[in-house]
């Protein structure tokens, strides 16, 4: 493994340290995972990473993911200035465990981003006897499973086929293209659905995030608005909006709009994002 790895004599004694590479002579085997455990430790400690520091960031992900037998093949570690910080879950981690919060402007056009895959419309009640609403139902199961979406698309396909105005629907239609990459197409669902409902806000909320994502923070802006018109207390407009405006430069519009998303959803994973923003700590 020692030839394998190209490890020195003063990298090897770290990696035994750790607990990572087995002592000379032993001939216990490695795993697939084992060696993608030492890749990573190696190369933290060529970026400058000390032993006493990858021990604690290891400590910490054992902590992140107790089930895991090999956490540095699992979880993403990386060196910043000269400390080493863990990332699970879309947040990141001082070796402590503390979550570190980010404020760039691209980090926050990346939460709003992911927030708004969560413009789905949901069934409302069990379906019934209607091979639409059971179509729909389908479709609801599938959308969740990246490798079913293109079963997804063809159920909810057959929904706005049977239904041409099955709001929903071309939504739901709508957002899997976006997530697909398929952006022409899912403009063009969005706006078929606020065409057969034009109280759907979802569909006002996911075509602000089409264009959040396509970099057009003016039209993005003024469908989280409509979104809002529609729903006043649709919490995750809010956040995107605030976060458009942030971008726009409207900093006291941005912030009346973290302040109501507070109100709205004070304990999401984002609250922190938004309570950091009104405090003037995010730029």
């Amino acid at each position: 493994m020692v030839r394998l790895l190209a490890l020195n004599p003063r990298r090897t004694d770290q990696l035994r340290r750790l607990g990572l590479l087995h002592p000379a002579g032993s001939v216990e085997q490695y795993s697939f995972r084992d060696l993608v455990a030492l890749r990573v430790a190696r190369t933290l400690l060529d970026q400058g990473a000390t032993v006493r520091q990858i021990r604690k960031a290891l400590e910490t992900l054992r902590r992140l993911g107790p089930a895991s037998e090999a956490p540095l093949a699992e979880l993403r570690v990386t060196v910043r200035d000269g400390e080493i910080f863990i990332e699970r879950d879309a947040m990141l981690h001082e070796p402590s465990g503390q979550i570190v919060m980010e404020f760039s402007e691209k980090g926050l056009a990346e939460e709003a981003r992911v927030s708004a895959l969560r413009g789905l419309v949901r069934p409302l009640a069990p379906p019934g006897e209607s091979e639409v609403e059971r179509w729909f139902e389908l479709a609801s199961e599938l959308d969740g499973d990246p490798d079913q979406w293109s079963q997804a698309v063809e159920a909810y396909q057959r929904v706005t086929t049977l239904a041409p105005d099955h709001g929903p629907a071309w939504n739901n239609l709508g957002l899997l293209q976006h997530r697909m990459g398929r952006h022409e197409d899912a403009r063009r669902h969005y706006e078929v659905a606020l065409v057969a409902e034009p109280t759907l806000a979802e569909a006002a909320y996911n075509l602000g995030s089409l264009y959040d994502d396509l970099g057009n923070v003016a039209q993005a802006t003024l469908w989280y608005r409509r979104a809002l018109d529609i729903r006043p207390d649709y919490a995750d407009a809010h956040f995107n909006l605030a976060s458009a405006l942030e971008r726009a430069g409207d900093g006291p519009s941005a912030r009346r709009h973290w302040s109501r998303y507070l109100e709205l959803d004070p304990d999401s994973r984002w609250a922190e994002i938004a309570r950091a923003w009104v405090n003037g700590e995010g730029s």
